[in-house]
């Protein structure tokens, strides 16, 4: 594979190989035109309402706790930073597993809200790159809401003093938020092969985020395999104990569904 070499923040050559992948159905296939055409205004409405909402709690809380901060915190800080990538690792996959292996575009509300764009990627991989910020994370700061509020209510209620007493729990529920806000960046970083910015490459190339040839496991068909999306950790973990797999046989021999039958109808479109 180009790039097997590759130095820290340095852009990887593509071979025929990978090109192949980044083009691997793309934009032409029937079932991507379909899905990509079913993103309506409404939805670029909540998308913009959230990411303007999320990220103005996200510097309000921040402001408060860059106050509160002492020193004596920092080896709790260290542990909850930490903790909160593990633990958005986890809950990124969960929801990528969720939204890949069950459900269908025609449910009412959350299926051309939030299942479609899981659609879409699997057989238009590279269409995220194509995404604009609004749309890239508007989701996952909807999802961020309602924590920011609790934190910004905490911050605006509570003593000095008892703030002095959550302050590492705070830090860690706000690492996890910015972990999880970010979680479908980190992901289109990870389908971005050309021009990123160096810091970026950098983290991918140390492991601090997802990297590049990491995610490319998942995007072998059936997809059913590495669905943490914020920084990898526990993909290999996971895949192990074979947790994904034993979650599938639970919830088919309760409900008779078959996982990632949706997915497989979609890319099987041919018009």
């Amino acid at each position: 594979m180009a790039g097997a070499e590759d130095g820290p923040g340095q852009q990887p050559e593509l071979d025929e190989d990978e090109a192949a992948y980044c083009r691997r159905w793309g934009a032409q296939h029937a079932g991507a035109r379909e899905l990509a055409a079913l993103y309506s205004p409404g939805k670029r409405f909540q998308e913009w309402c959230c990411v303007v909402l999320c990220f103005s709690l996200i510097a309000h809380n921040l402001v408060h706790l860059l106050l509160l901060a002492r020193w004596e915190h920092m080896p709790l800080v260290i542990l909850g930073v930490v903790a909160g990538a593990l633990i958005a690792d986890f809950l990124s996959g969960l929801v990528h597993w969720g939204a890949d292996t069950w459900g269908s575009v025609e449910l009412p509300i959350v299926g051309k809200a939030f299942i479609r764009p899981f659609r879409e990627h699997h057989i238009d991989p590279t269409a995220i790159t194509r995404h604009d910020f609004i749309e890239t994370n508007g989701d996952n700061c909807l999802v961020t809401l309602l924590p920011l509020l609790n934190m910004a209510y905490k911050f605006c209620t509570q003593s000095p003093e008892a703030l002095e007493q959550l302050y590492p729990w705070e830090c860690f529920v706000f690492c996890l938020i910015i972990f999880g806000t970010f979680t479908n960046q980190i992901h289109k970083w990870s389908h971005t092969y050309f021009g990123l910015p160096r810091w970026v490459t950098l983290l991918q190339d140390w492991h601090v985020i997802l990297p590049r040839k990491h995610h490319r496991i998942h995007h072998v068909s059936p997809h059913e395999t590495y669905f943490c999306i914020t920084t990898g950790w526990l993909n290999y973990p996971l895949e192990k104990i074979g947790f994904w797999r034993r979650l599938e046989d639970i919830i088919q021999g309760l409900t008779g569904e078959k996982p990632r039958a949706d997915d497989m109808k979609w890319a099987q479109k041919i018009k």
